[in-house]
């Protein structure tokens, strides 16, 4: 799920909030974020826990209770999710203290977005999950997340050098070891799937 620079993005930039010279305008950054956050979270587990959107959590086993068409409209409603929230992170411009932050955590993945566009498109014409998950559009899709999941981890790193550089954190008294556990709560990498090259592949069929 592409929402993964927005979950929890509140944590690291609530921290933040303490540093510059203009600390009203970075109070004011983290409400707006707040409220992109929160509504994009809630609006996401909602859609995984409602019957349209069950798919896109589903195991290998559980796949088969549902058809390619089912993807096709839960990928619609998270790109619908996704639009909302690239049109209000756009609308933000952050404070200096915290701009370098921001644009790690938000600048969206315009290759991954139209290989999961490709994918809903793909699913709405697929017979079966072995006709789509052999498509060329799920294998782009997969190494688009596969790519993704890459980038969250090198967006890590670097976030990880900055709070340990202390070019954001000057003058705070948090030690760059916390920072580091709120980073990773940030980015949120370790949701992403163990293997990308295998998101909706179906389980093998049993031969005779």
């Amino acid at each position: 799920m592409r929402l993964r620079r927005v979950w929890a993005g509140v944590c690291l930039i609530l921290m933040v909030a303490a540093c510059g010279g203009d600390e009203m305008s970075v109070t004011d950054y983290v409400e707006r974020i707040n409220a992109v956050v929160d509504r994009a979270a809630q609006q996401y587990f909602d859609l995984a826990a409602s019957p349209q959107g069950e798919v896109l959590v589903a195991g290998v086993e559980q796949l088969t209770n549902f058809t390619p068409q089912d993807l096709q409209v839960a990928l619609e409603h998270v790109r619908e999710i996704e639009a909302e929230v690239e049109e209000a992170i756009d609308a933000i411009e952050p404070p200096e203290p915290v701009a370098d932050l921001h644009h790690l955590l938000f600048d969206f993945d315009d290759d991954f977005i139209s290989a999961q566009e490709a994918l809903a498109v793909r699913a709405g014409t697929a017979e079966n999950w072995e006709e789509l998950s052999d498509s060329p559009e799920m294998a782009a899709y997969r190494h688009a997340l596969t790519e993704d999941k890459q980038q969250c981890a090198d967006s890590q790193t670097e976030m990880n050098a900055i709070t340990e550089r202390r070019e954001v954190f000057a003058d705070t008294p948090w030690v760059p070891g916390e920072l580091k556990d709120v980073v990773e709560a940030v980015l949120g990498c370790a949701g992403y799937p163990e293997h990308p090259e295998d998101v909706y592949r179906p389980p093998p069929t049993a031969t005779p």
